[in-house]
């Protein structure tokens, strides 16, 4: 036995244990004010972090600390406003102190020219946070030369000057999770035409064309989770012709769904009564879409009423 894992027992740990800050991301959001931040942070949620805005940083160690010892977070995004040297120091110091804990940390800064931010703020009719009675200019020089030290060592730089809203959603998926059909998560569920459509489907497929298991006697019990279900659905002919060409046009819409920002697509497959056919088919639209690499969640919003 090595000595350092002697010396571990002997305090009450291993060695190989991993320090619980290990697999744990924090993302500091920060940049110009008027440059996007609050919509970069609505993104960033929409991508699965726990998101905290206007943050102090020193703050931000011991929520780090709470989260890595009982919150079940693993990703962690901190809106900080950088509004005085004291912020920025304070900041400095706080990413010293995560890269000790071996914290992952990353860096998101937003910028835009001062032309743009000038009109963003006559638009808004809201005065600069550093402006303090001065000229708008001012407060955003002022903020600028604060963060010129950040920014050189952020991990991602967006420039929005000439971004709309879903632009920028559109680059920072890009630089967070990549580019393409892979960024939009799909939910298939089954559901049942006798006990209503549902209303927050953006597809509706009608499986009712193919046989039906309940009048088989041996199935009219199981539900299509079930193989002998599933392979009586699926072996059923138009099965096949009808997955192929769904998946096709999913795919299709998919991929136009990651170019115009829309990152989360709902799929309803019904049935009669949603046991049996729209559950086997929603099973198996999902293995064809994952071997696409998309993420793909299933439920069947009928199987309760049984």
């Amino acid at each position: 036995m090595a000595q350092e894992d002697i010396n571990a027992q002997a305090n009450g740990t291993h060695a190989s244990a991993p320090s619980p800050a290990e697999g744990f991301e924090v993302l500091l959001i920060t940049g110009m004010s008027g440059a996007g931040r609050s919509h970069a942070a609505n993104s960033i949620e929409d991508m699965g972090w726990y998101v905290v805005d206007n943050m102090p940083p020193k703050l931000l160690v011991p929520l780090v600390d709470m989260m890595t010892t009982g919150a079940n977070i693993h990703k962690l995004a901190a809106v900080v406003d950088v509004r005085s040297r004291d912020y920025f120091d304070d900041l400095s110091a706080v990413l010293s102190h995560l890269d000790d804990l071996g914290v992952k940390t990353r860096i998101l800064f937003l910028d835009a020219s001062n032309e743009v931010l000038i009109k963003r703020y006559e638009s808004v009719r809201r005065p600069h946070p550093l402006q303090q009675g001065n000229r708008l200019i001012d407060g955003i020089l002022e903020e600028r030369d604060l963060l010129e030290n950040l920014k050189e060592r952020a991990d991602i730089v967006i420039d929005t000057s000439s971004l709309s809203i879903h632009q920028l959603s559109t680059k920072l998926y890009e630089a967070m999770l990549g580019s393409g059909p892979t960024t939009v998560s799909v939910h298939i569920f089954s559901f049942g035409f006798k006990y209503g459509i549902p209303i927050d489907a953006d597809f509706v497929a009608d499986v009712r064309f193919l046989p039906n298991p309940f009048w088989v006697p041996e199935l009219r019990s199981l539900t299509g989770r079930d193989k002998a279900v599933s392979d009586y659905v699926l072996s059923s002919e138009g099965a096949a012709d009808f997955l192929d060409a769904y998946e096709k046009a999913i795919a299709i819409a998919i991929e136009g769904y990651a170019q115009e920002d829309k990152h989360y697509v709902t799929i309803a497959i019904g049935c009669t009564g949603g046991q049996h056919r729209s559950v086997a088919m929603s099973e198996a639209l999902a293995k064809r879409l994952r071997a696409r690499g998309l993420s793909v969640s299933v439920s069947a919003r009928e199987l309760d009423k049984r």
